[in-house]
């Protein structure tokens, strides 16, 4: 069996980094149809693998784009979230100034 390593100067090759608006892209001009994965993996420097991965997720999760009701629940908790954790370290500084203020501090 044949063996393939590819090494750059100065060490092995690192892990590619790609950032959510290029994948967003590359799911999309797979999703057309309008050119094979092959040919959109040698335009764009990516697997192939990773094409057909990217435009799986695209697809499953498209649905949640529309689904506006939870996306604004979800801003409603994360407020409710940050507002009680304001009022937590709040009820903990007066705590502790009462313990001090009483004596009752270790």
């Amino acid at each position: 069996m044949l063996r393939c390593v590819f090494l750059r100067k100065g060490g092995p090759m690192k892990r590619k980094r790609f950032n959510k608006e290029f994948k967003a892209k590359v799911a999309l001009e797979a999703l057309k149809g309008q050119r094979t994965a092959i040919e959109l993996a040698q335009e764009f420097g990516v697997h192939v693998n990773q094409i057909n991965l990217w435009k799986k997720q695209l697809i499953e999760n498209a649905a949640e784009l529309f689904d506006r009701r939870e996306a604004k629940k979800e801003k409603k908790r994360e407020k409710e979230r940050e507002r009680l954790y304001q009022k937590v370290g709040q009820l903990q500084v007066e705590v502790d100034w009462l313990k001090k203020t009483t004596g009752l501090l270790d």
